[in-house]
């Protein structure tokens, strides 16, 4: 076996590198690469991230002489201003690209924009050369898969401006768009260099946005941190009511908000990051997203919502197999009713819908089972479902279905459809 030592002034990018052995076997007249790939992703909490006096963004784009940014079209509207002034204070110059970037516009097309945007047609941005990218979860998911596609790796820079993208969807690295009935059928996995959460961003998001988001939230805390969940029960509905403690002027609020976000995004990076590229589906970030990625098209829900059926329904089959007892399941659609989350839609009764879900996600998680994540041994611990049998899950939907009909409105959550969902 040899390996070849490359100089680090041969270097493409700064943000990645890489190594290889190879075996020849002459006999067999056979050539064997054995390769890694290694590469670093940072999540930062900051407090007013465009405050030219925060140093987070011109840390990064001084030393590159501009920056290149993709901007969601509502973001700018509501906080381009303060962007603009922020690159004029530190002498950066600043081109963007304002996109619209709602779940119909989550498709190849809009990637392909911004690539020619970015690319040789737009900005010729050099291979190690950072994109800022500011915006929402869909945003997130098509800007990251054109940076991953623009000279096959570009590093790019994440402000999260919803819940959604700053604790899920930014820090992630799947890069994606959706397909024919499916969410998130294409991508690539490309995590960006570096997530800015900047909780101040949340105060322009209306309720629905939050409530949705915070669905991510309640995820890692029923699966991962018991301690998370509690501040859920305790705390959840406030963060909800003043857009995580920007509105009114609640210190011990604003501290009890830090902590959710942090303590939220810990327990998905430390599973997130130890399998940057699911090479294993021991996912706890997972639960939720087994069937949900089926009905949530067909429902026309909203992700969060979507995320909450399916944890809700998930928690009635744990209770079923003996994995999580009655309490824990009434605790979790609790929570999620106390948030206006969704604990049951009409769409999950459709059992062969289910059954193509689970043969579709069976496949994208390469074949071998289901590896479905529910809660066991109560919140904050979970395992993994290699199969849910069709006796099994008609029975789980029944049951569902029956707990959550004693609920006002079936079960269903605020503002959940994707046709309810504005910006303020």
């Amino acid at each position: 076996m040899t390996a070849l030592r490359h100089l680090d002034e041969y270097a493409t990018s700064a943000h990645y590198s890489g190594s290889g052995h190879v075996r020849r076997d002459a006999e067999r007249r056979s050539v064997t690469v054995d390769a890694t790939f290694s590469l670093r992703s940072e999540v930062r909490l900051v407090d007013d991230v465009f405050d030219p006096a925060t140093p987070d963004l011109a840390g990064v784009y001084l030393p590159a002489g501009r920056c290149v940014a993709i901007v969601d079209a509502t973001v700018d509207r509501l906080h381009g201003r303060a962007l603009r002034a922020y690159f004029a204070a530190h002498g950066i110059p600043l081109t963007t690209m304002v996109c619209r970037a709602l779940e119909e516009d989550k498709v190849l097309g809009t990637v392909c924009r911004m690539a020619a945007f970015l690319g040789g047609d737009g900005c010729d941005l050099a291979r190690g050369e950072p994109v800022l990218v500011v915006g929402g979860g869909v945003l997130t998911d098509t800007a990251g898969l054109a940076c991953s596609l623009l000279n096959r790796r570009t590093p790019y820079v994440m402000i999260g401006t919803s819940v959604v993208s700053a604790v899920d969807a930014g820090p992630s690295p799947r890069t994606c768009v959706n397909g024919t009935l499916m969410k998130n059928a294409l991508g690539a996995y490309h995590p960006p260099v570096l997530t800015l959460v900047d909780r101040a961003l949340f105060r322009t998001l209306a309720p629905e946005h939050l409530r949705h988001g915070v669905a991510e939230i309640v995820k890692m805390a029923a699966v991962d941190d018991e301690a998370l969940f509690t501040l859920l029960q305790r705390h959840g509905r406030a963060l909800l009511d003043t857009r995580f403690a920007t509105t009114g002027d609640d210190p011990e609020l604003a501290g009890i908000a830090d902590e959710v976000l942090f303590r939220s995004l810990h327990a998905y990076l430390r599973h997130e990051g130890a399998n940057m590229f699911e090479t294993r589906q021991d996912r706890p970030h997972a639960y939720g997203h087994t069937w949900s990625p089926k009905f949530e098209p067909v429902a026309g829900l909203l992700h969060g919502h979507a995320v909450a059926v399916e944890m809700a329904f998930t928690a009635t089959l744990a209770t079923l197999v003996g994995w999580l007892d009655v309490d824990g399941r009434d605790a979790l659609l609790a929570v999620c009713r106390d948030l206006g989350l969704a604990v049951h839609h009409p769409v999950i009764e459709d059992l062969e819908l289910m059954r193509a879900a689970q043969e579709t996600v069976r496949r994208k998680r390469g074949g071998s089972a289901l590896w479905a994540v529910a809660p066991r041994g109560g919140l904050g611990r979970c395992d993994y479902l290699a199969e849910v049998e069709h006796p099994l899950l008609a029975e789980a939907v029944g049951r569902h279905r029956a707990l959550c009909g004693g609920f006002p409105g079936g079960g269903s959550g605020v503002g959940m459809y994707l046709r309810d969902a504005r910006w303020t």
